[in-house]
């Protein structure tokens, strides 16, 4: 992580943990808002007002944080309107890494080798991780907000006649139940998972694991209501909130976080879901196995020998 600007340790997946050995997540640094008038958003500052080139986004496309972002400026149309740099899958001793394989790149913008030097860039002093996804201001030059549920309300909105698509991620019926089903999903499953995989007690561990099952069960239990999506017919951040997850569990969290009481293959109604997702206009684009498995069987923490597994089919 960085102290004071300085890279001061290897990285290492758990930031914290709670009075049981749980594992705790790191808040983002960044809360900065895109609007389309460039007025305050809900938290941060003014000045960051919608513009075509302005904006460019960094993503790991192991990463299901970062790829939220990805899903919503492919669904949105935002391609040509805010850039975008990859980094490569692995995670390294100094974290996320820019260069060419595996269809990663470069810093299209500076050049840089590791994404902990953005944050430099931004903020001189700043202690803490270097997380993805990063939204960057090329005018200001600096990161306008690194919380991801930040970035893809900011993108289904913020830039009116600039997106292509009329999908509205975050329509006004189903907005109190989106917050809901949100809520519960971060909760128990979207982070769910990584508790499990991150415990350090049996105890976190099992409660964790139930967790995540109960969690799929009742999802599975909610789409035998003859509905598409989670709000019924229409697609939104819901949908694009647990796909993130579910198109990672069986290739990862099955078997590195170990939530194996069951396969995702044995729930009949959500793996129609995550076909139904997989075939959405633009969904599939934003996925990339490769790197899933490639950078959840980096982390050396959970598995030392960095053997990738085949499988599953």
């Amino acid at each position: 992580m960085l102290i004071h600007g300085k890279w001061a340790d290897n990285w290492h997946p758990v930031q914290a943990t709670d009075e049981k050995g749980g594992f705790v997540r790191q808040t983002s640094s960044f809360r900065h808002w895109i609007t389309p008038d460039g007025s305050a958003g809900i938290t941060g500052h003014a000045g960051f007002k919608a513009e075509a080139d302005r904006y460019h986004l960094y993503v790991a496309l192991i990463c299901p944080w970062a790829s939220r972002t990805l899903m919503a400026r492919k669904l949105k149309g935002l391609e040509s309107i805010i850039s975008l740099s990859i980094v490569e899958p692995w995670l390294l001793e100094q974290g996320w890494h820019f260069g060419h394989c595996l269809d990663s790149t470069i810093d299209h913008l500076h050049g840089v080798e590791w994404a902990h030097q953005l944050y430099t860039k931004a903020d001189p002093d700043f202690t803490g991780r270097a997380t993805v996804p990063i939204l960057w201001d090329k005018k200001n030059q600096t990161i306008v907000n690194n919380e991801s549920a930040d970035i893809l309300r900011m993108f289904n909105s913020a830039f009116g006649s600039l997106a292509q698509s009329t999908l509205d991620l975050y329509p006004k019926k189903h907005q109190e139940y989106i917050d809901e089903l949100n809520i519960k999903m971060y909760d128990t499953l979207n982070n769910g998972v990584y508790r499990a995989g991150f415990a350090t007690t049996q105890e976190s561990y099992t409660e964790a694991v139930c967790t995540v099952f109960k969690t799929l069960h009742d999802l599975e239990h909610l789409l035998s209501d003859q509905r598409d999506f989670l709000c019924g017919q229409d697609m939104t951040e819901a949908d694009i909130r647990l796909f993130v997850t579910l198109i990672r569990f069986d290739v990862a969290y099955h078997g590195l976080f170990k939530c194996n009481l069951y396969q995702l293959k044995d729930f009949t109604l959500l793996n129609q879901y995550i076909k139904r997702m997989l075939n959405y206009p633009g969904v599939k684009d934003t996925v990339n196995i490769n790197h899933i498995k490639e950078g959840y069987y980096s982390i050396r923490a959970l598995n030392p020998t960095g053997i990738v597994p085949i499988g599953p089919m």
